[in-house]
């Protein structure tokens, strides 16, 4: 466990955690002075997991786990991430279906947002698993030890330890396929993390995954790795022009005439908007699908998510990232 350029009682929860007798052997390693974010946190605790190993970790070591302070793993995350990379010894890595925690709203705003959160969380590990997929997730990734060590042995270390480097898993991910391993997902390996409770909180959080996706995409370029999420990400972006677009128009037409103005064609493919994007969640439950279904909360939302992804290709072409102090 790595505590990281803390100011607060961190340390202090985190070594109580550590001397329960009920906790599994841990060790706690405080690193006051880490200019390199997430990625240089996350090297110390390889860096003192190869040495006391004897400097290589596959001497000792099979698997390596990978996870944030506010994410929480199935209590058979680990057994089930073992089998999938059992089943490939080409496999480095297999990354959690990340799903949002529920219950924490306080007003109907909060409900709203963190409810959109925790539909969009479920549908990402809902494609995630069928196809390929674009990053190990920081919240909860299971890594084969002889492929850390490949990325060890060929750049010196596993994650980028740069302060532009903004999305730490994603450029890890990028690494692992460019050296050779592959990487999957599986729907039974569950994380549940965190959602963000205000407006505030979910744009910055969502510009910084962006921004720093953008960020490593400009400096890696199209190859082979990087085109399918390059395509993705204009895909995304034409996808969300052509909701906002036909669907707050096509919203507006019916609350004002209703459906009898509408051709066949026109109410086919609204009926199509209805159904398709309610199929997509119903691993969730009635209550998503009925959300999704009534198209008015995801057009909202969707008028957030374009602000954060255009906001983040701005920035990245015309803002330096600063580095963190």
């Amino acid at each position: 466990m790595v505590v990281n350029n803390s100011t607060d009682r961190t340390e202090e929860f985190a070594r109580q955690f550590a001397d329960d007798e009920s906790t599994p052997n841990t060790v706690v390693l405080n690193l006051e002075n880490n200019p390199h974010k997430k990625a240089g946190a996350l090297n110390h605790g390889l860096q003192w997991l190869r040495e006391s190993v004897g400097g290589r970790l596959p001497n000792k070591v099979r698997h390596v786990l990978v996870m944030d302070a506010d994410t929480e793993l199935h209590p058979k995350f680990i057994e089930r991430a073992r089998n999938v990379l059992a089943s490939d010894p080409e496999l480095g890595g297999v990354s959690a279906a990340c799903l949002g925690r529920t219950g924490l709203w306080r007003n109907p705003w909060q409900r709203f947002l963190l409810g959109m959160q925790i539909i969009e969380y479920g549908r990402a590990a809902n494609v995630r698993y069928r196809q390929d997929v674009h990053t190990m997730s920081g919240a909860g990734s299971f890594y084969r030890s002889e492929a850390l060590q490949g990325l060890l042995d060929w750049r010196g270390q596993v994650f980028w330890e740069d302060h532009r480097n903004l999305v730490e898993d994603y450029e890890t991910t990028l690494a692992l396929k460019e050296s050779g391993w592959k990487i999957t997902a599986n729907q039974l390996c569950i994380a549940y993390t965190d959602l963000m409770p205000t407006l505030r909180e979910l744009i910055q959080q969502r510009e910084r995954w962006s921004r720093g996706t953008v960020d490593t995409l400009r400096r890696r370029g199209w190859t082979k790795f990087t085109w399918h999420s390059i395509s993705t990400m204009i895909l995304g972006l034409v996808g969300s022009a052509y909701i906002l677009g036909w669907g707050s128009t096509q919203l507006a037409r019916t609350a004002l005439r209703g459906f009898s103005h509408y051709p066949l064609f026109s109410v086919l493919l609204l009926g199509f908007w209805v159904v398709y994007p309610a199929l997509r969640v119903r691993n969730l439950g009635w209550k998503a699908m009925l959300v999704e279904a009534l198209l008015l909360p995801e057009l909202v939302y969707t008028v957030v998510r374009t602000h954060w992804l255009v906001s983040s290709i701005v920035k990245s072409y015309v803002t330096r990232v600063s580095a963190w102090k």
